[in-house]
């Protein structure tokens, strides 16, 4: 399975960015959603969804980012508003297929006046 991720990309303080995650085959996934890395960071859960629409995020997101799904397309999308240049991050999509996990390219997202 490949992931394809697109949307990241420069943006100031405060403004916002919508990430799209699509899977290559129409297969069913469990879990999908996004981590983050930043330079001399560990990578950390930003969101993630069931196939059931259930949603966890992690602290630092949660009332301002908005992980939903179109099951039907197998894509995972993450709404980020109010963003902080601390946010500025290779985000990373994934998706676990039975027992695997696959991980997508990333995508740059730079917070930056």
């Amino acid at each position: 399975v490949q992931l394809q991720a697109s949307g990241g990309g420069l943006v100031q303080p405060g403004g916002s960015l919508r990430l799209s995650c699509a899977a290559s085959r129409s297969i069913f996934i469990k879990d999908m959603g996004w981590y983050r890395q930043a330079p001399g960071n560990k990578r950390e859960l930003v969101a993630d969804i069931g196939s059931g629409g259930n949603t966890k995020y992690g602290d630092s997101v949660k009332g301002r980012f908005t992980i939903a799904r179109d099951n039907a397309m197998n894509t995972v999308y993450l709404q980020m508003n109010n963003l902080k240049p601390e946010e500025t991050a290779v985000y990373y999509c994934h998706a676990d297929v039975v027992s695997t996990t696959f991980w997508g390219q990333g995508t740059y997202v730079t917070v930056s006046s």
